[in-house]
């Protein structure tokens, strides 16, 4: 978990050249020179080096077609546009990488002589294009930023989305650049002074060198950003083999249950009184955790440096190392014997299900103590983290600034195996199910002499997963700190990662901000974990503007109160009286027409987030201007908040993949139900209604296509109406028909108001077989409750009986 202190960072004041403006790096003798690493991987190793005179041919030599993505004559061009011109001769491109996608290639160049780093040009992004970046704004993660001119794309960019509208929306075509790892090599997009659109190739290890970029960056095209996106990911996990997408990867049941951190109610002071305090408070108010993160406080570790100079603890804080793999003696004593006692007690007691435990991914922040008995098996030896150009481009931080003068305690990666399996082995003993890893992306520095970032960060990563999967009984992890597509690109089986920087309730500009990162960020993570959108607090101010958000994420909905300090009017908005969450199905994303506005500093764009339940959609619209800026900077934060009134629109249209959900015969009409104002409304597909918020306010609207049942009743299925994601309570739908009566049956969980779109009044309802009172307004709203049933069950078996006139 990032610490509070984490978000004071310090801004790099930009200089000619850019970060990355020299491809010239310290000539060693290497130890290991790799000339063309294409050559080594079969049917994939055709390379296509075309200057500005010549134009590309496709694998097999046929000539190119429109719909493939084609160098010549200096022009990309994808999908019959330029994307790029003034391509310099050194550019590759390798085609035809998959039969399904014939817009799918990859971009690469040659330089004259071997190196551990390289900075390449790809030419200009022509007039017509604006484009969306995922940039690591700091080392542990990724921000979004818009724009247009190449010069404006940032350094670090991680994934860029490309837009060039022609006469109507069929005439739009989105582009996908997304620099991958190569070989021992990781690749990052950036603008430069001369507006060029360049990729930074560098392994990490001086020792590490290569003359060739071969499958450096990933480029597709295609009229749907969001199957874009997806397709793209699926076709370069097979051709890389290093991660998975999501849909293949195990999800963690303790997603769809609610949770409850203890990173903000204590931070490092986490004890084992104030853990049964903040379950008990929390279960008593009717929002039982059944997920608990023990997070960073449990350990036993040490501050080598304090002994030696008291002034120097504050700034050491981050070097400090572990010296055991078992608890600290807050978690040995009077209130529990061991952390096994504990573990067993909050789960008999508080009906806990889930407890995960915090560790970085090198043991502590500054690694394990190199002179500990108990850590000596594992080969540890003290180094120095050296962070590349484009680490310290953006906004530094103060973790690396202290962890490059004091150092890391880094386990030797044959070890590391090993030492992943003793640690979870002994969690696992005492009960404990999984654990929250943090501080992925400081491998990226330690590459020096262990053959570069991207191998250590594998080896490193795989190991952890073998671990979980050896000694947890589901893929119990949450990746934290590890935007670097070092770690992305090497995810096999993690299912779950944390989407951006930490909810911080002690900084109000960075509220709006959060809300619009995770969002963002999904886009691309989205394809590869669930996002985790982070804890909050629900006795913030700013707690249903981050509710109504979690409630969109698809991932896992959890905060991190101070026991007793609870506002059960929001969690009871997210959470059954059970303990589960309504999570919708995919990531939550920004609308398409969203993509690329700023929806924090423009002052005139409402951030639109979609979502899918199984039966009806979802779509948050959030006024996030006026409240903070993208700078990130604590120590910059005079910033004063202003209230904004922007007026936007909402239409079904603004759900992707609304088919998914509907039967061949919808005729797209849809009812609109939203959770604030608690108004229903009919729209077609491409209707839209107008709203108006002001600053940090949000609107949820449930969108249910309406269905035709015994050809004269139009119902729509609208969920929970009291729940933030309402729709996410369906389970299922159907309807009989008979000569005298038309009959709707639906499963939905429960207990709360249900209610629905019914263009008729129907003659009974009934819950579990018992007939209820119901309300049926002019606007065709049908509402009654569901109580408390069976408690094995929060299904309820809903009939609507609607009788022949």
């Amino acid at each position: 978990m990032t610490r509070l202190q984490l978000a004071v960072a310090v801004a790099v004041a930009p200089g000619p050249p850019g970060p990355c403006s020299t491809s010239t790096a310290v000539r060693r003798p290497p130890r290991h020179i790799s000339r063309s690493r294409g050559l080594h991987r079969g049917a994939m190793s055709v390379v296509a080096a075309v200057s500005s005179t010549h134009p590309s041919a496709t694998a097999d030599g046929s000539p190119p077609q429109m719909a493939t993505t084609r160098l010549e004559r200096g022009s990309l061009l994808v999908g019959g546009r330029e994307l790029l011109s003034q391509c310099p001769p050194e550019a590759t491109l390798r085609a035809g990488v998959a039969d399904a996608a014939p817009g799918a290639a990859f971009l690469g160049a040659r330089a004259a002589a071997p190196s551990s780093r390289h900075v390449f040009s790809l030419g200009t992004i022509p007039k017509g294009w604006r484009w969306l970046s995922l940039f690591k704004l700091k080392i542990w993660w990724m921000a979004p930023k818009t724009g247009a001119d190449t010069a404006g794309v940032p350094a670090e960019t991680q994934m860029l989305l490309l837009e060039k509208t022609g006469n109507g929306v069929e005439d739009t075509v989105y582009a996908l650049m997304l620099p991958v790892l190569d070989g021992d090599f990781r690749a990052s997009l950036q603008g430069s002074p001369e507006n060029e659109l360049q990729f930074c190739f560098e392994s990490g290890d001086p020792d590490v060198q290569t003359m060739d970029a071969v499958d450096a960056v990933f480029v597709n095209s295609g009229d749907n950003p969001f199957k874009l996106m997806k397709e793209s990911i699926k076709i370069l996990s097979k051709i890389k083999g290093t991660f998975s997408h999501i849909e293949s990867k195990e999800t963690p049941a303790n997603l769809d249950w609610f949770g409850w951190c203890t990173w903000d109610a204590f931070y490092k002071a986490v004890n084992p009184v104030g853990i049964e305090e903040g379950l008990q408070s929390l279960r008593e108010g009717g929002a039982p955790p059944r997920f608990l993160i023990i997070d960073d406080g449990w350990q036993q570790i040490v501050n080598e440096f304090k002994e030696v100079d008291g002034a120097l603890l504050e700034e050491t804080v981050f070097a400090e190392r572990l010296v055991d793999l078992k608890e600290n003696d807050k978690f040995r004593g009077e209130a529990c014997k061991n952390l096994g006692d504990l573990v067993k007690k909050i789960k008999e007691t508080h009906g806990v299900k889930y407890v995960y435990a915090w560790h970085a991914l090198l043991g502590y922040w500054g690694g394990v103590c190199t002179s500990s008995d108990v850590m000596e098996k594992y080969n540890p030896k003290l180094v120095y983290p050296v962070q590349s150009p484009g680490d310290v481009a953006n906004l530094r931080d103060v973790a690396m600034d202290s962890l490059e003068k004091y150092g890391v305690g880094i386990i030797d990666p044959e070890k590391i195996y090993e030492f992943y399996n003793d640690q979870h082995s002994y969690l696992s003993s005492v009960g404990v199910d999984g654990v929250k890893v943090d501080v992925q992306n400081v491998m990226e520095t330690l590459g020096h002499g262990f053959g570069g970032r991207v191998a250590l960060t594998r080896k490193y990563q795989h190991a952890l997963e073998e671990s979980i999967a050896r000694n947890f009984k589901g893929n119990n992890l949450i990746c934290c700190m590890s935007h670097s597509s070092d770690h992305i690109y090497s995810a096999l089986k993690s299912a779950v990662a944390r989407a951006s920087e930490d909810f911080m309730p002690r900084e109000p500009t960075l509220q709006t901000l959060h809300i619009a990162n995770v969002a963002f960020n999904s886009l691309l993570l989205g394809e590869i974990f669930i996002p985790d959108w982070d804890m909050f607090q629900s006795k913030h101010e700013t707690a249903e503007f981050h509710g109504a958000a979690r409630a969109l994420s698809g991932g896992g909905v959890y905060v991190s109160d101070k026991p007793g300090v609870h506002d059960f009017n929001v969690l009871k908005k997210l959470v059954l009286p059970d303990g589960s969450i309504l999570r919708a199905r995919y990531a939550g994303r920004p609308t398409r027409d969203c993509l690329f506005n700023d929806p924090v500093m423009d002052g005139k764009s409402l951030l639109k987030i979609w979502n899918l339940n199984n039966l009806s959609a979802a779509v948050g619209v959030f006024n996030c201007q006026g409240a903070g800026n993208w700078t990130w900077l604590v120590e910059e934060i005079s910033h004063v908040p202003t209230a904004v009134n922007i007026t936007g629109h909402l239409s079904p249209s603004d759900v992707e993949s609304l088919e998914e959900i509907t039967g061949d015969e919808w005729n797209g009409e849809t009812a609109v139900y939203a959770f604030n104002s608690c108004s229903l409304s009919r729209l077609q597909k491409h209707q839209s209604l107008e709203l108006s918020l002001v600053t940090m306010t949000c609107e949820i609207y449930t969108i249910s296509p309406i269905q035709v049942y015994g050809g004269a009743v139009r119902f729509a299925p609208l969920g929970l109406l009291n729940m933030f994601n309402s729709g996410g309570a369906l389970d299922s739908i159907t309807g009989t028909v008979d000569s005298s009566a038309t009959t709707v049956q639906i499963k939905c969980r429960g207990p709360g108001r249900f209610g629905a779109y019914s263009s008729a009044r129907p003659a009974l309802c009934r819950v579990d077989a018992h007939e209820v009172e119901f309300s049926h307004s002019d606007d065709g709203l049908l509402a009654f409750d569901l109580s408390d049933g069976p408690s094995h069950s929060s299904v309820r078996n809903i009939e609507i009986l609607y009788t022949a006139s």
